[in-house]
């Protein structure tokens, strides 16, 4: 009796404890089934913070976007504040615009991306040579981009002068008023042989000091004209440029800025008229996309459009005419130079007939936007223009409802040699 007893008292032990570890294992599981509930928790949470998270980064990248479209607002007033602290003086902004101008010199373009024309006054005494001696006026911060697309470096000084109707002088940049590595004259410049390597693009600044009576006959105007200086490909050799100087004009409010943009919309070609802002013009009538193809010794050449426009001459430019108003008759050609010789634009001659052939005029060697230095190189193609002006009277009494024709040629070399034997293309216009 007591042995049994004794069994059944040790069976009784035996499954309290197998009860006690059974209790232990199912612990086990409730755990692991908190640790999955708490990871699954906390991934449900990261889904909804990671939205969260991607909302802040793209407004973050909008706001990156929306600087970035604003142009160069944050570098202008950052410089305006350096300006301020450099000269003492109190720095307002009458005008800013972002919007771009562009000019291209055979695989260098010189953009100007922005400007803003900041008053300034009482400022020291130190800097008022520039300013007309004068210690209240304006400085017109101005922000170029260069770059160099093609294989070979090349030399740039850059001499982007500021003028306007009637100026007596060009004003150019003054070197105190922005920090010195921000200056375009100091990154391309003596030290550095005016180094623009292949394949570089430099961004930097022109400020231009403006006298307070000067500041009033510009403002007066409406706008500026920044000249455009062309690269070299010898330093030291000044008839080693390439591409064709250019222009920019600079409207200083926001009613002359619609007037250039107006004018930009219609397209004029790029005679000296247009290019040096000499006045105003008007289309008359035009015709693009013409296309007619002619041989001429080893040039062919494709009449690809012409242009008449009313033309106004503004005052500084109009001692130049002997009319107040003209008809300007702009032809556009490409050229294909197939000679071992460059072609020489400027000593490129043109005829115009008028009037069913019964009169006649030459080409204005004074309209065109070239110098001795610019070429349709050996083996090469380029654009070809050709100005002719005409009286106002005639062409609206008599001539434009006429045909008009013209020869194009000899073509010559830059010593303005004829290597096309006196040949002529001929061209009917309408």
């Amino acid at each position: 009796m007591k042995k049994r007893l004794l069994l059944l008292v040790v069976m009784f032990l035996t499954a309290i404890i197998i009860a006690a570890c059974g209790n232990e294992d199912e612990g086990e599981p409730e755990e692991t089934v908190d640790a999955a509930e708490e990871e699954e928790a906390t991934t449900e949470e990261e889904k909804v913070e990671e939205p969260e998270e991607e909302a802040e980064e793209a407004e973050e990248e909008v706001d990156a976007e929306e600087t970035s479209a604003s142009g160069n607002d944050g570098d202008f007033a950052d410089l305006i504040t350096y300006m301020e602290d450099e000269t003492e003086g109190t720095a307002a902004v009458l005008y800013e615009n972002n919007e771009a101008q562009t000019h291209e010199m055979e695989g260098v373009t010189v953009s100007l991306d922005g400007y803003s024309l900041v008053e300034l006054l009482d400022f020291h005494r130190d800097y008022s040579i520039p300013f007309d001696d004068q210690n209240n006026g304006a400085v017109l911060i101005a922000q170029y981009t260069i770059e160099n697309t093609t294989d070979e470096d090349l030399h740039y000084m850059t001499t982007y002068d500021l003028s306007y109707v009637n100026s007596e002088k060009f004003l150019t940049n003054h070197r105190y008023l922005l920090p010195e590595e921000n200056q375009l004259p100091n990154i391309l410049s003596p030290s550095n042989d005016y180094l623009l390597e292949a394949g570089e693009e430099i961004v930097g600044y022109y400020s231009y000091a403006i006298g307070e009576d000067r500041l009033a006959e510009i403002l007066d105007l409406g706008s500026v004209d920044i000249a455009i200086s062309t690269p070299q490909t010898d330093p030291d050799d000044f008839a080693s440029t390439i591409g064709s100087e250019g222009r920019f004009t600079l409207p200083l409010d926001a009613e002359n800025a619609e007037k250039e943009a107006d004018k930009a919309s219609q397209g004029f070609y790029e005679d000296k008229v247009t290019a040096d802002n000499m006045g105003d013009k008007e289309m008359l009538e035009e015709e693009q996309d013409i296309g007619e193809s002619q041989e001429l010794g080893d040039v062919g050449i494709t009449l690809v459009g012409y242009q008449f426009t009313n033309f106004v001459p503004n005052a500084e430019e109009a001692p130049r005419f002997q009319e107040d108003e003209v008809v300007l008759l702009t032809v556009k050609f490409d050229i294909e130079n197939g000679y071992d010789e460059d072609l020489a634009k400027n000593s490129i001659s043109s005829t115009l007939h008028v009037n069913d052939g019964k009169q006649w005029t030459l080409n204005e060697g004074m309209l065109l936007p070239y110098t001795n230095s610019d070429t349709i190189p050996s083996g090469d193609s380029g654009e070809l223009l050709q100005v002719f002006l005409l009286d106002q009277e005639q062409y609206e009494a008599i001539w434009k409802d006429k045909s008009f024709e013209m020869e194009l040629g000899p073509m010559r070399n830059e010593d303005g040699e004829d290597i096309s034997k006196g040949e002529k293309a001929e061209f009917k216009l309408k």
